[in-house]
């Protein structure tokens, strides 16, 4: 603690004697409003009180519907990747991989060490698992990321959280829409919507299909998402909300090549060999059907007292084969989370508190067959797999003299495993046995002390410890082990930042540098088979600094101006994007490293950490006038090692993509209409987006697609 403290002292005193005092902000943001010209701020709602991100200690990036569509919305991956210390990867098509200032050394497929949430639901299964690839790009309009365990009203995560919003109907309207794109290598996007809201409540529905036959061989994909998202408030007191999402998922899983592979021909699938055959005789796939229904109440007792309670539960049904393995799961899963808000005065100073729970609860069963071209052969083992998890947290913001924010909070922690192994063919005699897993109960405190001057500039520092206990998939992996002795990654973070406006407010900016220690690490390896094995490697050091600018090089003021920074409303055409030239960037450096790191006789101690690149940088330019657009982007990610013994380096790159189109509104603006083109990897550059890390036989690289382009029409009618 003591160099927390020292990292706090150089970070408040000289700043503090440097420049002058100014009296504190309101602390709250008014949402929204449509009158005249406004320049709003970007709000948190990661931690409950609505405030500013200026008056946020701590690191977070937001990505709003216009920046997802600077991009083909057939993809979540370039939007997420404008965020500084945020990876998503695809490693086949649909399939993520999710990174916050860390390695995807513990994600071979989707998402570990964080924790998302989806319109306040709890989207992150109770076993650990995160299924992104359900969700369609287009029907998001907000995802904020609260980087590493920063996130204590979130429980266990060393990563941070994810809050997953989606749009939201323009006030007291009535809207109806439909869209469709076409594009390189199949890409096919239909979607309709319905929206209405007034005063008291909102509707909104929206279906998105979307089919592609892939850019390499044995990736098409498929996928049918219905989302229904409402709200009414049904007194001054009481406010409701129900969200409903349905995805019907299929992709092919083409599977990775080596290096003389994926240079002789990178949209091949992975070939048979002498002893294994290829993705393409095995039909390797996954097919999903998932159905979520969450319920939101908020109770407002006072106007300083206010409960908001979510129940949601949760079904699916899995089909996967693999190389060697057919997978069928089916699943269930339900839950709920409390908040209360408290609002008073403390010795005279504003004191925000804010308490609750959260519990999770899931069953599987998990019967994996031999695989026999594309169909279940024998059964090799059932499992039925039982999760309960929770956590209760509770965090304070107080207001302290000087335009000092004092923010303290911590979880408590609870996970189990319930392994009923009823059959197991792998062993002679079949066998049936159980295992039950029980983690230690776990704590995770943050401290966080932040100094505002004036409004266009802050400083703060922190420290936060979080722990990331295994997932199913971790400890039940698909080669039929059960690993029993796997321990849950524990780590301390220390950080400091700065963030603020410059130049009349035309210029802003995001400053974090962190320490990062994790001890336990999870590291993975891949077997001949595909199957993918876990096991704890020492300890971690992960120091890292993230940039984010943004300035108006020129800028067209209208005197009818609408200016609104809530990206989750769907907003009339004209307010999409302010006219004039907007130039950004953000970076990332990433100075990873293993600790003490000895494996199978071989110590790997102060190599690079496995998967993460030291650079990162993506920046772009959006140009708006008179309803014409276009969004240039410019992505950088330096090379990074493939295995733990770093002699393996996927290669760094340079990709270039842009999007340019016509918004405008017709027939009384009653008619809205958008035309847009885009282009992507426009240098055609060969680059894996996704390696598979420690794979054996050298079977690192995921191809990612070659120069592709698209184009569409969205029309919206308003009533």
């Amino acid at each position: 603690m003591s160099s927390a403290y020292r990292l706090l002292a150089l970070l408040f005193l000289p700043v503090s004697a440097a420049l002058a005092q100014s009296p504190a902000p309101p602390d709250t943001v008014a949402k929204p409003v449509v009158q005249g010209v406004r320049l709003s701020e970007a709000t948190v709602v990661g931690y409950g009180q609505n405030l500013p991100l200026r008056r946020t200690a701590a690191a977070v990036g937001v990505v709003g519907a216009s920046t997802i569509e600077r991009f083909s919305e057939a993809s979540l991956t370039q939007a997420v990747n404008t965020l500084p210390g945020v990876r998503l990867e695809e490693r086949a098509t649909a399939s993520y991989r999710l990174s916050v200032r860390g390695s995807t050394l513990r994600s071979p497929f989707g998402v570990r060490n964080v924790k998302v949430y989806y319109e306040g639901i709890p989207f992150t299964e109770a076993s650990g698992s995160t299924p992104l690839n359900i969700l369609d790009a287009g029907t998001l309009g907000r995802i904020e990321v609260i980087k590493g365990p920063a996130a204590s009203v979130y429980g266990a995560g060393t990563g941070g959280a994810v809050l997953l919003s989606n749009r939201r109907p323009w006030p007291n309207s009535t809207r109806t829409g439909v869209g469709f794109t076409a594009g390189s290598f199949g890409l096919r996007r239909y979607t309709a919507t319905a929206e209405t809201a007034d005063s008291t409540h909102s509707l909104r529905a929206q279906y998105a299909r979307q089919t592609l036959d892939g850019y390499r061989q044995n990736s098409a994909q498929r996928r049918d998402v219905l989302t229904l998202d409402g709200e009414w408030a049904i007194s001054d007191k009481q406010t409701v909300g129900v969200h409903v999402l349905y995805s019907d998922l299929f992709y092919q899983l083409p599977g990775s090549l080596t290096r003389a592979q994926f240079y002789q021909n990178p949209r091949q699938a992975r070939p048979s060999t002498a002893t294994q055959p290829g993705t393409v005789e095995q039909r390797a796939d996954y097919r999903s059907r998932t159905a979520l229904l969450g319920a939101t109440h908020e109770y407002r007792f006072t106007a300083g007292l206010s409960n908001t309670t979510t129940l949601y539960t949760t079904a699916a049904v899995i089909r996967t084969p693999f190389l060697v393995d057919f997978e069928r799961n089916t699943q269930v899963g339900l839950g709920g989370r409390t908040v209360f808000n408290y609002r008073t005065l403390l010795l005279g100073r504003p004191l925000r508190v804010q308490a609750g729970g959260e519990v999770q609860n899931g069953f599987e069963n998990a019967r994996n067959y031999q695989n026999r071209g594309g169909t279940p052969g024998p059964l090799r083992y059932d499992d039925e797999v039982r999760t309960a998890t929770g956590f209760a947290f509770s965090q304070a913001d107080w207001e302290l003299p000087a335009n000092f924010l004092l923010t303290v909070g911590a979880s408590y922690n609870r996970l189990r495993y319930r392994i009923y192994r009823v059959l197991d063919a792998t062993v002679q005699p079949n066998t049936s046995y159980n295992i039950t897993r029980n983690f230690r109960p776990e704590v995770s405190p943050r401290v966080a002390l932040l100094r505002e001057f004036g409004q266009r500039l802050s400083v703060y520092g922190s420290v936060s410890t979080g722990f990331s206990p295994p997932s199913e998939e971790e400890i039940r992996p698909s080669d039929a082990s059960l690993n029993s002795s796997l321990q849950a990654e524990r780590g301390t973070s220390y950080e400091v930042g700065a963030r603020g406006k410059l130049l009349d407010d035309l210029v802003t900016f995001d400053v974090a540098l962190y320490d990062f220690r994790l001890r336990q690490t999870i590291v993975t390896r891949t077997t001949e088979q595909g199957a993918v094995l876990f096991a704890n490697a020492g300890n971690t050091r992960q120091r890292g600094a993230e940039v984010a600018l943004s300035g108006w090089l020129w800028r067209v003021w209208r005197p009818s101006e609408n200016v609104i920074d809530d990206p989750t409303f769907d907003l009339p055409m004209q307010l999409r994007e302010n006219e004039g030239l907007r130039v950004w960037a953000s970076y990332a450096y990433n100075n990873y490293l293993f600790g003490r790191y000895e494996s199978g006789g071989n110590n790997f101690s102060g190599n690079r950490l496995t998967g993460a690149a030291p650079h990162t940088l993506t920046a772009g330019a959006n140009v708006g006038l008179l309803g014409f657009y276009l969004t240039p982007t410019l992505s950088h990610q330096a090379r990074l090692p493939l295995n733990d013994a770093n002699t393996e380096y996927a290669p760094g790159y340079w990709t270039f993509a842009a999007r340019t189109g016509w918004r405008h509104n017709l027939l009384r603006e009653r008619l809205a209409v958008d035309v847009y083109a885009g282009i992507e990897n426009a240098t055609d550059r060969r680059y894996s987006l996704g390696n598979d890390l420690n794979a054996f036989g050298s079977r690192y690289f995921q191809p990612a697609p070659g120069r592709n382009y698209y184009g569409g029409l969205t029309l919206g009618w308003r009533w």
